[in-house]
């Protein structure tokens, strides 16, 4: 037996029947908007955190640095501002104190309603940031964006979760992650092209671009149906439930809604989400799913990932590229990303969500460790790396961005997303999105500084992580391939380690 699996004598759940419905295809692309603006929203900061019109305006010392003027500064030190780093942290900040109140909407009015505020807040947060004139209003777009992915964070995986036929969730869950990497790739696209502009404005339209897939989420999801796990939660008739899931499913139904009816009925669905927070932490049949919450999203912030998305227009322009070439590179970084979390849809059903972690925490440590040691070897606080070594760290950049496209990207929110019981689950996913938003705060705000000190020693800080969450998935993950999500929750009782935490109490 896998140290992470469960033992044999684990009861086989039913099968569901149904199949995959060009119904609950639109649906989830249209929640998956989120993942787009999610994914904007990381890499547009970083590319025009890199423009000379924008640094000039409103961070003219890192200007002046970044261009040589007055006092020597290392290669490593240029970026190092506490206020540039505000600029990309406030929307994290913002987004970790709203998921908690977004989790009491998601419990109590369903997913669809948080889905409509997120949209309503992140047009608002483009629009000011957009039309910015000083340093506030910046930061003020940004905080209202944060309000607007606090609530979609929380309820999108959620969605997905729910809505996905139980065989194939892993792939449907996985399409946030894609439409994330498609967010980002569309972020660097479009700062590639706004960087040429002329006049310095194209700043601007990079920021205010970000309202365009917002409108289509608030519209969308003012016509998306609510999922029947939300309806049943919410007291809804059975019928009502049945019918909206044949209709999601195109099929028999009345085993899966039977299910979801037990689960309501023998765990307290009318928990609020306050109190499923408090009963997340005081019950020890909990702690197995607490663990992974906190884990799961303090794992994937700690590959490193962010530091690249954020700042690789900096890092590469830090090794002496061009503007341009700079964010040229970081489109073909994310176009590389993107293809990896395309294959992992395809992969997660098949090969599980254990082996992708394991395959994909190994190649990220290999390209982390073969990062650092060129930037180490090659690039002082002086001058520039060949032509030879920026090919090579754009290329290891590119593999470490496939291993995170396919591994810890999806899986960190498809998982947290799948292993709570209904009671909780709108809970448990606000703890895992509100630690998502607290490591990412933490990256983006320290990033800078730490490549200013640690200098090329960065990458093996993150290489080290990479090693203790893939012995952590090894030692304690169980897989939940193929299982109904309201069966996930069995799974414990047979494992080598939780089995221990969840006896009745």
């Amino acid at each position: 037996m896998a140290l992470g699996g469960a033992t044999p004598e684990r009861q086989e759940p039913r099968r569901y029947s149904g199949r995959i419905t060009a119904f609950v295809v639109l649906s989830c692309v249209a929640a998956g908007m989120v993942g787009v603006i999610f994914g904007y929203d990381i890499g547009v900061s970083g590319g025009v955190s890199s423009m000379d019109a924008f640094l000039q305006r409103f961070f003219p010392e890192v200007y002046r640095r970044m261009k040589g003027g007055g006092e020597r500064v290392s290669n490593y030190c240029r970026f190092d501002s506490q206020l540039l780093t505000a600029f990309t942290s406030s929307l994290y900040v913002a987004g970790l104190v709203s998921t908690f109140f977004a989790s009491s909407v998601t419990a109590r009015c369903g997913r669809r309603p948080s889905m409509i505020v997120a949209g309503v807040a992140i047009i608002a947060g483009a629009a000011i940031g957009g039309s910015a004139v000083h340093i506030s209003m910046l930061i003020l777009g940004r905080v209202l964006l944060g309000v607007g992915l606090g609530f979609g964070n929380q309820a999108v995986p959620l969605y997905l979760s729910e809505m996905a036929p139980p065989l194939r969730r892993g792939a449907f869950s996985n399409g946030f992650q894609l439409c994330v990497g498609l967010g980002s790739l569309a972020a660097q696209l479009v700062n590639f092209g706004t960087e040429k502009i002329k006049g310095g404005w194209g700043w601007r339209v990079s920021l205010a671009v970000a309202a365009v897939p917002a409108v289509f989420l608030a519209v969308g999801a003012v016509f998306l149906p609510e999922t029947p796990n939300s309806l049943v939660q919410q007291g809804k008739d059975r019928d009502e439930v049945r019918d909206l899931l044949r209709k999601i499913r195109g099929g028999g139904t009345d085993d899966e809604v039977d299910d979801m009816v037990a689960a309501a009925r023998s765990s307290s669905s009318k928990v609020t989400a306050w109190r499923g927070l408090k009963m997340m932490v005081s019950k020890r049949r909990y702690r197995p799913q607490l663990v992974m919450a906190v884990m799961i999203p303090f794992f994937q912030q700690v590959t490193g990932i962010n530091a690249i998305a954020f700042y690789a227009p900096v890092l590469l322009r830090t090794v002496g590229m061009g503007e341009s070439a700079a964010l040229l590179a970081v489109v073909a970084k994310q176009t590389v990303g993107v293809g990896a979390t395309l294959a992992s849809m395809f992969a997660v059903d098949r090969f599980g969500r254990r082996t992708l972690f394991l395959a994909g925490g190994s190649q990220m440590l290999v390209s982390q460790v073969l990062i650092g040691g060129i930037m180490a070897s090659q690039l002082g606080d002086d001058g520039e790396v060949s032509k030879a070594c920026a090919v090579a760290l754009i290329t290891l950049i590119g593999v470490y961005q496939a291993g995170f496209g396919w591994s810890w990207g999806p899986l960190g929110w498809l998982v947290p997303s799948e292993i709570f019981p209904l009671e909780v689950r709108s809970a448990g996913q606000s703890i895992a999105v509100a630690v998502n938003f607290l490591l990412t705060t933490a990256v983006a705000q320290s990033f800078l500084a730490m490549l200013c000190h640690m200098k090329a020693g960065i990458f093996f800080f993150f290489a080290a992580w990479l090693v203790t969450m893939t012995v952590f998935v090894y030692l304690f993950l169980p897989e939940t391939k193929g299982l109904p999500i309201e069966h996930v929750e069995r799974l414990w009782a047979h494992h080598w380690f939780w089995k221990r935490f969840v006896a009745r109490e």
